[in-house]
Order: structure tokens, then C-alpha cells, then sequence
């Protein structure tokens, strides 16, 4: 009996192995048919490093002098790095990624039949990282491109590109998650996929399995400067949209409105009588900015802008980098425990942005607040011109309550919700008083920027 049970297993193993092989993908095809539209970049560029002594410098005489007091001697020397991209029109115009060919000298495309060409930079955009090349080609087989929308997460995708500078490498995984927001790169919604990059894939197609480009493979997530299962493409057509401006008019015009925003937290919403944690919430408006002139103030919560819901704060500056400057839009916004509809007309974002950073002021008399653990002092003037704010309490300390809710010695409390604080009295009356257990939302100028902070009056 156990024989013929054995025989039955051996038997019906491979039958099941088998299905399951079926259905796997094959991407034999759109490698063959996509391969060509991928393509090898090389760049060079000039540096300096300081010139090594030459063999028995050592033993002279003026040796050690030298080392300490003589100028270091300089050298010239070509550095060299490789990237990937792809083929977006038959007569030459490429797309890749800014940081492949940023700062370089000389940049060299290879196609797939070895044949090699000079490339220019047409544009490149540091925010989205995106780069149009043009090499002068004709007849050049090209990349379809494919809606990145439809993609959907556990679906299969594929990377063609050159890591460690292999020409066309086939890697394959899926969508881990769509959407993503990474630290500085606010305009980009990525796609996460466990597809295998490398130093080298860097500007390649990502391909959907109907060898539709869906993204750019731009970046990954590792511990170690290798492929650790996290990577990042930029959508299509985010980059395609990209690419169109630089082409027509070498820069990319993208809207702005004039605030600094945070993610609204449960905590958060609670306190500004919002229903549920959404929007984006303002804790700062720029003077006589768009946001300013449309009536847009300090813990207004962004709900919609132009018609599109904001779901979290990382959305806001895609969506609104998206409107042409000059538009006039509608916005929606949470305040004082209810909706509000606004107008405003749209900004262009700078190219460059200057920050300014507070420096420490006097020491004056504080004041601790119950069992808060927060000790308080009134803002010089002095301080506030620092700052560029016109009221606000100093935080001397945050202990317990106070630093347990994430408030830092040296942040300027300047208001609570939307009521402004000017001295230490207005702010002990605000959270001393009123229902114990409730939560208030302080809005804290800390460095260059500001943010809300929930704090929650347990009295504990």
C-alpha cells in the first residue's frame, strides 16, 4: 500500500509542477522585440584629486617640510560612469535620468547593434530626475509608451538596462506598491517594484507585460549600495510630461501656492474637528504669496485642489505642481470645524530656493506650565526678527507630556489652532483651560520651517 501511495505522489508531482510553470509569465518576446529600444550610456567627466607623492619622496631631505607647509599638488583625471535608457522617437531623442548625465563632460549611447553616438543634453529636471537626450540617428526603433494608471500592485513588470555596464540585462518582479512619496522628492508619485537594479540600470525602461514602457527606473532602497528587493521607477507619464517641456521650451514650469504643509494625523484632525484624517494642513502661508492672496491661513486643512481630493499632505505638491502658473483654480479647505471654497490663482515655482536659518537669542525669564513639563519664556524682539515672526513663546524645556508629543527645547510656539499666541499668559490660558483630556494642535517655528504639533491636556 504505501508503494503504490509513493507511486501515485511521484506521478502527480510533475503534473502539478507543470501547471504551475504554465502559468508563469514568458518574457522571451518582449525582450526580443523591446531589447532594441534600450540603450547603453557612458559618461565622462573632468575632476581633481590631490597628486600622490612619487616612490621615495620619503627619503628627502625636505620631505617632512613639504608635507606640512607645501601646497597639495593637483591632479587632473577623467571620471567615468554608466547609466541606461531608452529610445522615445526613431529620430534620435532619448529619455533617461538626471543623474546619469548630470555634470558631464562627454556622453556616449550605444545602441544594441554596437553602433555608437555623441550625445547632447537637450534638458534635464533635478526634481523629477528626468533627462532628454538627442543623438543625431534616424530610423531608430523606439519604445512603446504604456499608462502606468492601469498598473495594478502584484502585477508582473520588467527591467531592461545595463547593470555593472552588462548591455541589456533582463531583470523581472512585480509592483510592490504604487504612489510613493521618498524624502525630497515631492513631485514624483513612484512605483515600487522587487525588480532587480543596479548601478547601471539607472534611467532604463520599466516595461508592463504588454512591452508598454510604464516607468523609469531611477532608484533603490539599500543598506549596502546594492539591490536589496526595494526599487523606484518614476511613471511614464509623469516623465513623458516632463520631457515635452524640456523639448519645447528647455525648462519645466510647474505651479506653487506659497505654504508649507504636513500630514494631518489622527491626533490632528481630532483637534481641528476634521472627521477624519485627511488634506494636507497648513502651518505656514508666505506673505503675499497665492496662498495669501487667495485667504488661505495657518491650519487651514487643504481638502481638494482643482477638483482633485487630497488625500495625504505628499499629494498636494504633485497636484499642484501639476497646474499651469496663471491658472485660477477652486481649493477646499477645513476651517474652524467646516468646509470653506476658495479661489486661487496658481504661481510658478523658482528654480532656486534660498532658506534661512535662526540662530540662538538672550535668555529671558520663564515659566513652567502645570504637568505639562513644557517651561516657557516670552520671545525677545531681537529673537523674532530672527525668526521673521511677529509673536510666539520660547520653549526653554520639554519634558514628560511636552517631549513625549515630540516639542524640542528651542521651538517658538506661535499659535494654538488658529488662535495666535503673543505671550507666555495667552498661551497658559489656552491649554490650561477648557475640557481636560481634549487635544490641541500647536503650531511650532523650529530651524527654517514650522509644523503642528498634537498635545494632548491629560494633565499626566
Amino acid at each position: 500500500m504505501l508503494r503504490k501511495l509513493l507511486l501515485l505522489a511521484v506521478l502527480w508531482l510533475p503534473l502539478g509542477l507543470g501547471a504551475q510553470t504554465r502559468n508563469l509569465p514568458d518574457f522571451a518576446d518582449l525582450a526580443d522585440q523591446q531589447g532594441p529600444a534600450v540603450v547603453n550610456i557612458s559618461t565622462t567627466s573632468s575632476a581633481q584629486a590631490e597628486q600622490a607623492l612619487p616612490p621615495g619622496a620619503e627619503e628627502d631631505p625636505f620631505f617632512d617640510f613639504f608635507r606640512r607647509f607645501g601646497p597639495p599638488q593637483q591632479r587632473d583625471y577623467e571620471a567615468r560612469s554608466l547609466g541606461s535608457g531608452f529610445i522615445i522617437s526613431a529620430d534620435g531623442y532619448i529619455l533617461t535620468n538626471t543623474h546619469v548625465v548630470d555634470a558631464a563632460d562627454e556622453i556616449t549611447v550605444r545602441l544594441t547593434d554596437k553602433r555608437e553616438f555623441r550625445a547632447k543634453v537637450v534638458g534635464t529636471d533635478k526634481r523629477t530626475d528626468v533627462a532628454v537626450l538627442k543623438i543625431e540617428a534616424s530610423a531608430l526603433p523606439v519604445a512603446r509608451i504604456g499608462d502606468p494608471n492601469s498598473l495594478r500592485v502584484g502585477e508582473w513588470v520588467v527591467a531592461i538596462g545595463s547593470p555593472f555596464g552588462f548591455d541589456n540585462t533582463v531583470t523581472a518582479g512585480i509592483v510592490s506598491a504604487k504612489g510613493r512619496s521618498l524624502p525630497q522628492e515631492n513631485f514624483v508619485p513612484f512605483i515600487q517594484t522587487d525588480v532587480a537594479i543596479n548601478p547601471g540600470n539607472s534611467g532604463g525602461p520599466l516595461f508592463n507585460l504588454k512591452g508598454e514602457v510604464v516607468g523609469i527606473n531611477s532608484m533603490i532602497f539599500s543598506r549596502t549600495g546594492g539591490f536589496m528587493g526595494v526599487s523606484f521607477a518614476i511613471p511614464i507619464d509623469v516623465a513623458v510630461d516632463v520631457a515635452k517641456q524640456l523639448q519645447t521650451g528647455g525648462r519645466v514650469s510647474r505651479g506653487r501656492i506659497g505654504v508649507v504643509i504636513q500630514e494631518v494625523t489622527k491626533e490632528l484632525a481630532d483637534s481641528f474637528g476634521l472627521p477624519r484624517p485627511v488634506g494636507a494642513l497648513v502651518n505656514s502661508v508666505e506673505k503675499g504669496g497665492p496662498a495669501d492672496k487667495a485667504g488661505i491661513q495657518a491650519s487651514d486643512v487643504i481638502l481638494t485642489f482643482n477638483n482633485k481630493e487630497v488625500l495625504n499632505s505628499n499629494e498636494l505638491p504633485r497636484i499642484v505642481g501639476g497646474v499651469k502658473p496663471g491658472s485660477k483654480v477652486p481649493v477646499q479647505i477645513w476651517r474652524k470645524g467646516a468646509p470653506k471654497d476658495l479661489t486661487i490663482e496658481v504661481g510658478e515655482t523658482p528654480d532656486e530656493r534660498s532658506n534661512r536659518r535662526s540662530q540662538g537669542g538672550s535668555k529671558p525669564q520663564t515659566e513652567q506650565i502645570g504637568k505639562l513639563g513644557l517651561t516657557l519664556a516670552e520671545l525677545p524682539a531681537d529673537r523674532k526678527k530672527e525668526l521673521n515672526v511677529a509673536n510666539g513663546v520660547l520653549v526653554e524645556n520639554a519634558e514628560g507630556v511636552a517631549a513625549r508629543a515630540g516639542i524640542r527645547k528651542g521651538d517658538v510656539i506661535t499659535a494654538v489652532g488658529n488662535v495666535e499666541v503673543k505671550t507666555v499668559e495667552d498661551l497658559t490660558k489656552l491649554l490650561t483651560g477648557g475640557e481636560r483630556g481634549r487635544t490641541v494642535a500647536l503650531l511650532i517655528k523650529r530651524g527654517d520651517g514650522s509644523l503642528y504639533i498634537p498635545l494632548k491636556l491629560n494633565g499626566n
